[in-house]
């Protein structure tokens, strides 16, 4: 374990019902990929049985770290697991709900010498309109205020060069409620070298989404305002 190229980043909010699914399947992809990794299930206060289901599947495989932690949300808890994770070579940001299949990671991982940020871009062709209007909205502010390179601006199936990203990640405020736009947008500025595949994404069969209706537009508001202001505050930063 002292070699681990990959450090998988995934939070995780009352999965009880799929998450021993999705972590057989990513753990089989990654064995059969050959890659040495390690997946960090950050738990952000569930207040089902998640947290003992992630406990005992880590007691079975060393290379899943399970970290518990109060409820701070997905945007921070992402940030921690970005930070926690900077000596890593390579970090793979993925959410726990199992509508993007590991399968399509091969080709990222395959591409990643080339590229410094490779993103998994989503089909959704039934997203429901609010969800529309916002990921049109997060990828037109990030366009005018960073940069035109990354489409799928907060998709969260994103493979990540750390040592391109690691001043950033400690940059970010602790708070932000949607830190990959400021990832896609610092790529965008940057001019990094960036890849997109389509992907597909399945609709959720299990839980329910933390965020809904009102607090979802809030919580856009609030992101939105977040990257447009990080652009400036941190500019240096952004730029070094």
């Amino acid at each position: 374990m002292q070699n681990i190229q990959l450090a998988i980043v995934t939070p995780v909010y009352n999965e009880e019902a799929i998450i021993t699914d999705v972590l057989n399947k990513w753990t089989k992809e990654l064995q059969r990929l050959k890659i040495d990794y390690q997946i960090h299930v950050y738990d952000d206060g569930s207040k089902d049985n998640t947290l003992q289901i992630l406990k005992r599947i880590s007691c079975e495989n060393q290379n899943i770290i399970v970290h518990n932690k109060l409820n701070s949300g997905h945007g921070p808890t992402i940030i921690q697991g970005y930070r926690e994770n900077s000596v890593k070579k390579w970090i793979f940001q993925m959410d726990s709900d199992d509508e993007i299949a590991p399968e399509s990671f091969e080709n990222l991982w395959a591409k990643r010498c080339e590229y410094d940020l490779l993103i998994g871009r989503r089909n959704r062709p039934h997203q429901p309109f609010t969800r529309k209007l916002i990921s049109f909205v997060s990828r037109l502010v990030v366009r005018t205020f960073y940069g035109n390179k990354v489409y799928d601006v907060n998709s969260p199936y994103r493979l990540i060069r750390t040592e391109r990203f690691r001043n950033i990640f400690h940059a970010l405020p602790d708070n932000m409620f949607a830190p990959n736009l400021v990832i896609s947008g610092v790529a965008s500025l940057k001019n990094m070298d960036v890849y997109e595949i389509p992907v597909k994404q399945h609709e959720r069969t299990t839980g329910v989404t933390s965020i809904r209706s009102m607090a979802l537009l809030k919580g856009a508001l609030k992101s939105l305002i977040q990257t447009i202001r990080f652009r400036f505050e941190s500019d240096n930063k952004c730029r070094s």
